[in-house]
């Protein structure tokens, strides 16, 4: 077995911190996209964490309750720097969402009565169904304990084809008013 000092790299906050900037940027997706970016960009790009040490977190992460992906991230920033890297890490790791999820909710407030608004909204519709399709082809398709970090699946098209077969060309359409 190695010793700590192999597993994990000193770095120092200044160094780390943009670091977790695009872990934060690039972490849209869910947690199996979220966690793969901290993958690459802690393991194999900056080679501060073994792999050894991210998957043996990485279970850790899994077996606690809660969103694993965001206790991942805390976690790494802790092993790097301690409790002032785990905080920086795990509040710039939920940044992006509050932030956008927050943009996103006063637009729609302030504007959801206009046309374009509408439209936008009605558009989003077949995406989401063919999110919620991937997601569904994905976990039934193999099973999570197979899946491992560096896998790639080629991508199925059937969702994508069902979204827009059921909702064609809703994003440039107006939705028809209910009287």
């Amino acid at each position: 077995m190695r010793s700590e000092s192999h597993d994990v790299q000193s770095v120092s906050l200044r160094t780390a911190l943009p670091t977790w900037i695009r872990v934060a940027a690039l972490s849209f997706g869910g947690p199996a996209g979220q966690i793969a970016v901290m993958h690459r960009l802690v393991v194999e790009e900056q080679e501060w964490v073994s792999e050894e040490r991210f998957l043996h977190a990485m279970s850790y992460c899994m077996l606690l309750p809660g969103p694993e992906a965001q206790q991942l991230a805390t976690y790494l920033g802790w092993l790097l720097r301690g409790a002032r890297g785990g905080f920086v890490a795990g509040c710039l790791f939920i940044l992006p969402g509050f932030v956008s999820i927050f943009v996103l909710s006063v637009l729609y407030t302030e504007l959801q009565d206009t046309p374009l608004i509408a439209r936008l909204s009605y558009g989003l519709k077949p995406a989401v169904m063919a999110v919620v399709l991937a997601a569904l082809d994905g976990s039934v398709a193999e099973p999570s304990s197979s899946r491992c970090i560096g896998s790639s699946r080629p991508l199925r098209s059937w969702p994508f084809f069902c979204s827009t077969y059921l909702f064609p060309s809703s994003s440039l359409s107006r939705p028809s008013p209910v009287t």
